[in-house]
């Protein structure tokens, strides 16, 4: 560091506020510290500073799977967030297995972690043991329950396939059926069904078991599970309501290589508002979930608790119903496939 400073032509206290706080330093003074860095080929020594502070400066992140683009936009807009105060993401993915994310976290912590993000409220109970055993702060994101006291950023779930599901039925739609994610270990996923189930119940409408299935996230799993749903329910339905965009994009898929038009046969509805989704044909009818400003909010969380300031909880973000071209009110002679018209 004082060979930079040197070659600078700056006191090695300038260097360090340029690692650690470039924002108070003058855009010439920092363009010359980042000169002289690049022109020696300095890198801090990250164990020493450690050592010195007592801090790591660095925050994991836990998410089920980076597949879904959705994690990856809350894990980058985290991490943008985090480097901007010179700290380090730690990504981790534990494959919706909360098992493999216990260990997944304790490894974390044992690198050095001082905060974790998670997605969803429901772990293992021993993750949360191991966070306060630790002193780790964390925030939950994805969804948001007042009634728990974990610190969250996120969204009611619930309430959100109730508005798509409400949607639906002032169209005039009475025959539901559902692609649901897996809900197992998964508490979106479960509130976005018991959302729709109590949305349709308020109307007058059950959603009976064999009108339901849940598969992992995929294209061949919507179109597969739409599939199974249109060979066994009489009359066809006129509203397909999928637990996210990507199941949603299988079953317009199924539906179009069956002959059924979209929507005059039948509605179909997805959620998360994926960048596909506006270029579908026809274009999806969705629920827009922030993930970018999730990510943003949990990580400037975070970092409110590590600089020991007071900060509220929970916070939320709000969600929007995409109006598109895949919903309209149903069939006036329901249940019969186009080409028995």
């Amino acid at each position: 560091m004082t060979d930079v400073a040197r070659l600078a032509g700056c006191a090695p206290a300038t260097v360090s506020r340029v690692l650690n706080n470039p924002g108070k330093v003058s855009p010439d003074k920092r363009i010359r510290v980042e000169n002289a860095m690049k022109e020696l080929g300095y890198v801090r020594n990250h164990a020493a500073r450690a050592l010195r502070s007592q801090r790591s400066h660095m925050v994991g992140a836990l998410i089920p799977t980076l597949d879904y683009a959705l994690y990856a936009s809350l894990v980058g807009a985290a991490t943008r967030r985090l480097s901007a105060a010179g700290i380090s993401a730690l990504v981790a993915t534990f494959e919706y297995d909360l098992e493999t994310e216990l260990k997944e976290a304790r490894l974390l912590i044992e690198r050095g972690a001082e905060g974790l993000i998670l997605i969803g409220q429901k772990h293992d109970p021993a993750l949360y043991d191991l966070l306060h055993q630790h002193d780790v702060c964390f925030v939950c994101t994805y969804t948001l329950d007042p009634q728990r006291d974990h610190p969250s950023v996120g969204f009611d779930n619930e309430a959100a396939t109730a508005d798509i599901t409400r949607h639906l039925v002032h169209l005039g739609h009475r025959n539901f059926c559902v692609i649901s994610g897996r809900t197992h270990d998964n508490d979106r996923t479960l509130d976005r069904l018991n959302g729709i189930r109590k949305e349709l119940l308020h109307h007058g409408i059950e959603l009976e078991p064999e009108r339901i299935i849940e598969r992992p996230y995929s294209i061949a799993n919507g179109r597969e599970a739409c599939a199974a749903l249109l060979s066994r329910i009489r009359p066809l339905p006129t509203a397909m309501i999928c637990g996210n965009d990507v199941l949603a994009l299988g079953a317009i898929v199924e539906c179009r290589e069956r002959g059924l038009r979209i929507p005059e046969d039948i509605s179909i509805v997805g959620f998360d508002n994926l960048e596909l989704s506006k270029h579908s044909n026809p274009p999806l009818t969705t629920v827009d979930v922030p993930t970018e400003q999730m990510g943003d909010t949990a990580a400037a969380y975070i970092l409110d608790r590590l600089d020991g300031k007071d900060v509220s909880q929970p916070r939320s973000v709000e969600v929007q119903l995409i109006l598109r071209q895949t919903t309209a009110p149903p069939p006036q002679k329901v249940g019969l496939h186009h080409g028995e018209r």
